[in-house]
């Protein structure tokens, strides 16, 4: 297939149909109607094969992730998705391959009522990114930096899922904690909705995608402070504790790729959180504090503990 047939066939009317896309997919540049008293909220995710997914990863799953990571980015922001581009490098025009990544990929936007308006296509080694834009109200976006001293930090779902997810190879499906775990790397739920709901409750928010260990402290130093973390009240899923025992709160701390929500918030706000708990169908867990002292204190038992797995990082700790 040339470009312009996967184009047509695959990507043309991806996602949803909005009416404020004036020109989409066809034309040098997409022409979009930004909404009045909005602001426009930006990010871009790569994924890439070898770092981000493993070869022979099933392409439905690819295109899932490679939106819903920058979907979690904008729920981190309060903000509200609308439009997609899409720049995929292919080592080959493989048409099933690129009809199963479609349907990862377009699920996913329309449920989140997305359009993709355009992108590129390129041949070479397999690589996946995505540009996101969304609204959010005028000076409503939710930041890492809003936070204050005795702000109390939560989190949402359940943590470490993803990354022991990774690590099961496709015979271990037989086991139902181990689908659940896998799935949970292959399909991340983006918490737009939560993110939206956090808009003038939560003092600051940050997406989990390189693990609490690496991205709490990310937050408390954008707001000037430091954390204290009860790793006993860290979520941890029964499917989890099932494959990791007492080991769980490790993989809770440090594995990345969940893309929940961690957020901050004064005590005050405690009954507001256990309501959009509720509205939002979310479990939302307190789990430690902010504090005047810089850095990561970690409790466990009441004591104060090491831990000395290295954070994520693309080009080393």
């Amino acid at each position: 297939m040339d470009e312009a047939a996967i184009i047509d066939t695959f990507f043309r009317h991806l996602g949803a149909v909005r009416t404020d896309v004036l020109l989409g997919i066809g034309d040098d540049a997409a022409l979009l109607r930004a909404p009045a008293g909005l602001e426009l909220a930006l990010t871009t995710d790569s994924l890439v094969e070898q770092v981000h997914f493993l070869p022979g990863s099933a392409p439905r799953s690819i295109g899932h992730r490679a939106l819903a990571v920058n979907l979690s980015d904008l729920a981190a922001m309060g903000a509200t998705p609308a439009w997609a581009l899409l720049a995929l490098t292919l080592p080959d025009a493989d048409a099933e391959w690129l009809g199963e990544f479609a349907v990862g990929f377009g699920r996913l936007a329309r449920e989140h009522e997305v359009a993709l308006v355009g992108g590129n296509l390129s041949r070479g080694p397999l690589n996946v990114t995505v540009q996101l834009a969304g609204f959010v109200p005028a000076g409503s976006a939710l930041r890492r930096s809003g936070a204050r001293a005795g702000d109390e930090v939560w989190v949402s779902g359940t943590l470490g899922d993803a990354a022991r997810g990774r690590t099961l190879a496709v015979a271990d499906d037989a086991e139902a904690h181990c689908r659940l775990l896998r799935s949970r790397f292959d399909f991340p739920t983006p918490r737009v909705a939560l993110g939206q709901a956090l808009r003038g409750v939560a003092t600051a928010c940050i997406d989990l995608s390189d693990g609490l260990r690496a991205d709490l402290p990310r937050l408390a130093a954008a707001s000037g402070c430091g954390a204290v973390l009860e790793l006993g009240d860290l979520p941890v899923s029964d499917a989890l504790r099932a494959a990791a025992g007492e080991l769980a709160w490790q993989a809770a701390l440090a594995g990345g790729e969940d893309y929940e929500l961690c957020f901050t918030a004064p005590t005050s706000q405690s009954a507001a959180i256990a309501g959009l708990a509720r509205a939002c169908a979310v479990p939302l867990t307190r789990c430690g504090r902010l504090r005047s002292a810089e850095g990561l204190e970690l409790r466990l038992a009441g004591d104060v503990t090491q831990f000395s797995h290295s954070p994520f990082g693309h080009f080393g700790a």
